[in-house]
């Protein structure tokens, strides 16, 4: 289906997507750090969707064809090394507050959120801050903000330091370097297919200022454990064990965290969403989708 927008409150809005039956039990898909719904590759929302999803996937606010915050400066270096939670414009509480929109501009009530890295955050913050409209819960290469708990590895920290590029080749040519420095090195790079999703994610809007502003809201949410802690949605933590972005203690902390969680750890996979892996992944989170169903099923 083609791109949709869904207003939240008087002047937000949030692009979205689907894929599906509309009348199939609803999967909230939602992305991290910097990256456009994009992430979420179009075959790979297919394939959840041929397994019997009404799937949706979106560009959270500040990134893709979101609204931008553009009236508030992105935080320093300084601000995000000294976690100076007055630099955010907004919190991960309101990047939650999104999804919910946009479920309810289309009528849901309830829906299976499945999230990665910053996404796996604000899935986290649905679960925990609206029980009644999460069905369950998938956290992905994730943590609970916990300050020694999947903290980027010494190898991730120069892509927080780099300049913000303006055209679109050095653009492009950032997101091909930074996924080469955190992908998956057990599996195939597939350089030529990330290529393509970073051309059309430019043409879609570029503002590097935007994911300074997310990283904010990031840094002023703290350590979500104890909020994490009341989750009591069916939970599914994945995480790969060659991750330097979130490194796995963050996966183990997150499902230590949950009352009944299932970890999975994903030997070589890195901060990325190999294609080699998809099948097995998303398996993964049909199961707990079941599991939840059951639960219901039986209350």
């Amino acid at each position: 289906m083609a791109e949709q927008i869904a207003t939240i409150g008087d002047d937000l809005e949030i692009c979205f997507e689907t894929f599906g039956d509309p009348a199939d039990p609803a999967m909230l898909l939602v992305m991290g750090l910097g990256t456009q719904m994009l992430g979420w590759p179009d075959a790979f929302c297919e394939q959840l969707a041929a397994r019997g999803y009404f799937v949706i996937r979106y560009d959270n606010r500040d990134v893709g064809r979101s609204t931008y915050f553009r009236d508030h400066r992105p935080p320093t270096v300084r601000q995000l090394l000294l976690r100076d939670k007055t630099c955010a414009p907004y919190s991960l509480c309101d990047m939650a507050d999104d999804g919910i929109g946009v479920l309810d501009h289309l009528g849901i009530d309830g829906a299976h959120v499945v999230g990665v890295s910053m996404g796996g955050m604000i899935a986290q913050t649905m679960a925990a801050r609206h029980q009644d409209r999460v069905l369950s819960l998938a956290s992905i290469m994730s943590n609970t903000g916990h300050r020694w708990r999947g903290m980027p590895g010494l190898r991730a920290y120069p892509i927080f330091l780099r300049k913000p590029v303006s055209d679109q080749a050095a653009a492009i040519d950032s997101v091909i370097a930074t996924f080469k420095l955190i992908g998956s090195p057990d599996f195939p790079f597939d350089e030529d297919e990330l290529r393509a999703v970073a051309e059309r994610s430019y043409a879609r809007g570029y503002d590097p200022a935007g994911t300074g502003r997310q990283l904010a809201a990031i840094i002023a949410a703290g350590d979500r454990t104890a909020e994490v802690a009341t989750i009591s949605a069916p939970t599914l933590v994945i995480h790969g064990t060659r991750d330097v972005m979130v490194t796995p203690s963050g996966g183990k902390a997150t499902a230590r965290a949950i009352k009944g969680a299932q970890l999975v750890l994903i030997e070589g996979m890195g901060h990325d969403l190999p294609r080699d892996l998809w099948d097995r992944i998303i398996g993964l989170v049909a199961r707990n989708t079941t599991r939840a169903q059951t639960r219901r099923a039986a209350a």
